[in-house]
C-alpha cells in the first residue's frame, strides 16, 4: 500500500458521521454490541468506564431525549441500539424507545463505575446479564469503535491485544505538516472529494439548529440584533455563528448527524464550518474548498495521532488549528503561511482544558474559531510567534510536539482535578 493510500484510509476512518456526543454514544454502541451477543434484553448492565469517558458523558444531551448523561444512553443502547451503525447507533431510536428507556433506568438495572485499573483514557467495558444467568462482555479502547474484546459466558469471540507503547489504530502512517499540506494540495480531486460530505452534514446541522432553542443558543444569538449590533453582519460573525450553532444543537442532544473528526463531532464541526463559510463568502472555487477541508481535517488528525483520542486538552484547540490552516490556504497562503498560522494557534490556545462534553462547549469552539481567523490573518501578513516566545520552536512539527507534550502528559494532573471537581459538585 502506498503512503497516499494509507493517508486516504486514515482520513476515511477518522472522518465519519456521528449522532450525539461520541462518548455516551460510544457507551451506547458497546451496550448494543454486548446485548446482541447476549441475544436478549439484559436484566442488568454494568458499565466500567475510564475517567475521561465519564467526564465527557456526564452533562451532555442524549439524541432524541430530553435527558443527559450515561443511564439513558445505556438504556437506549440496549433497547434500540444497532452496533452496525457505529457512532450512529441510536439513529433508529423512537419516542416509544425513549419512554421504555426511562422506565428501564428507573428499575435499578444499570450500574456505572469508574475503572481505576485501566491506564487507557478511552475505555468502555460493558457486562450484560440476563435473567437466567447468562452474560456477555464487550470492551472498546483507544478509539470509539475499536472493539478489543467480545465474549459470551466466558467464551471469547474476539480478542485484540493493545500495544502498551503505541496506539496501533494510528500507527499505519507517519505524518508531518509538510506531508499533510502536500497531500491536500496534490492528491487528485476525485480521490479526496468525499471530504465534502463533512461540509454538507455540518453546515446542515448549523442551519437546523436555528429552528430550535438548543443549549445556550450561542449561535442563534450571534445572528440576532444584539449579536449583530456588536459583531456586525460580517464574514467573521457568520463563521462564529455557523460553528456554534452546530455545536449548540449537538450538545443539547438534537437528533442531527454531524461529520466527526478523530472521534469527536465537535472537532468535526470546528474543522469544517469555519472553512466552508469562509470559502463561500470569499468566493473560492469548489476545488479550493475541497482542498481546504482536507487540509483542515488532516491537520487535526495529524495532531490527534500523537495527542490521543481523549486528553485533558480541549479538542477545539486541535480542530481550530486545522481550520486556521484551511482558511490561510483559502486566503491565498502557501505552506509557509500555513506554518505561521499553526505557530500562532499553538502560542494562543495551548492549555485550554477539557471539562467534559456539555452545552457550553459552543463557547470554547467559538473561542477556538475566532483565534483561527486571527491567526490566519496574521500569517498572511507574515506575522507569527517566534522561537523567542514561550513554547514555540522554529520547526513547526516541533511546535506541534510541544503542544502534544503539554496536552497528553503534563496536563494529566489537571485532568484528575477537573474530574474531582465535576464529580463532587
Amino acid at each position: 500500500m502506498t503512503e497516499k493510500e494509507q493517508i486516504l484510509n486514515l482520513v476515511h476512518r477518522c472522518v465519519v458521521p456521528a449522532i450525539g456526543c461520541t462518548e455516551p454514544i460510544c457507551v451506547a454502541l458497546v451496550v448494543a454490541k454486548a446485548k446482541e451477543i447476549l441475544g436478549c434484553l439484559p436484566d442488568k448492565i454494568e458499565a466500567r468506564l475510564s475517567a475521561n469517558i465519564i467526564k465527557n458523558a456526564m452533562g451532555v444531551g442524549i439524541p432524541g431525549t430530553d435527558m443527559a448523561g450515561l443511564p439513558i444512553a445505556i438504556a437506549l443502547g440496549a433497547l434500540a441500539g444497532r452496533s452496525e451503525y457505529g457512532l450512529e447507533v441510536l439513529k433508529d431510536c423512537t419516542k416509544e424507545d425513549v419512554e421504555r428507556g426511562k422506565r428501564y433506568t428507573s428499575e435499578n438495572r444499570i450500574k456505572v463505575v469508574l475503572n481505576e485499573e485501566t491506564c487507557e483514557k478511552l475505555y468502555v467495558e460493558i457486562i450484560c446479564t440476563s435473567g437466567d444467568g447468562h452474560h456477555s462482555r464487550a470492551i472498546v479502547a483507544r478509539q470509539h469503535t475499536n472493539f478489543i474484546l467480545l465474549e459470551k459466558d466466558d467464551e471469547i469471540i474476539l480478542q485484540k491485544a493493545l500495544d502498551k507503547c503505541k496506539d496501533t489504530a494510528w500507527e499505519e502512517v507517519s505524518l508531518t505538516l509538510r506531508k499533510v499540506y502536500d497531500f491536500a494540495m496534490n492528491t487528485p480531486l476525485d480521490e479526496i472529494s468525499f471530504i465534502n460530505d463533512a461540509c454538507k452534514l455540518n453546515m446542515a446541522a448549523a442551519r437546523e439548529s436555528l429552528k430550535g432553542n438548543y443549549g445556550h443558543c450561542l449561535g442563534k444569538n450571534l445572528m440576532r440584533p444584539l449579536g449583530r449590533g456588536i459583531l456586525g453582519d460580517s464574514m467573521f460573525s457568520h463563521i462564529l455563528s455557523s460553528t456554534s450553532c452546530a455545536c449548540d444543537a449537538r450538545m443539547a442532544g438534537a437528533m442531527i448527524p454531524v461529520m466527526s473528526n478523530s472521534g469527536s463531532g465537535n472537532q468535526g464541526i470546528c474543522a469544517t464550518n469555519p472553512v466552508a463559510v469562509f470559502a463561500e463568502e470569499n468566493h473560492n472555487t469548489p476545488e479550493e474548498l475541497t482542498r481546504a477541508l482536507m487540509l483542515s481535517h488532516l491537520t487535526a488528525i495529524y495532531i490527534k495521532q500523537h495527542l490521543g483520542t481523549l486528553s485533558a486538552l480541549c479538542g477545539c484547540v486541535v480542530a481550530s488549528t486545522g481550520a486556521s490552516c484551511g482558511i490561510t490556504y483559502l486566503m491565498g497562503g502557501g505552506y509557509e503561511q500555513v506554518t505561521f498560522a499553526v505557530k500562532n494557534m499553538i502560542a494562543n490556545l495551548t492549555g485550554m482544558i477539557c471539562d467534559g462534553a456539555k452545552p457550553s462547549c459552543s463557547l470554547k469552539l467559538t473561542s477556538g474559531v475566532s483565534t483561527a481567523v486571527l491567526s490566519a490573518i496574521l500569517a498572511m501578513l507574515g506575522e507569527h510567534v517566534t522561537s523567542d516566545e514561550g513554547i514555540i520552536d522554529d520547526e513547526v512539527d516541533k511546535c506541534i510536539s510541544n503542544l502534544v507534550s503539554i496536552g497528553a502528559n503534563s496536563m494529566n494532573e489537571t485532568d484528575k482535578c477537573v474530574l474531582d471537581i465535576m464529580t463532587c459538585k
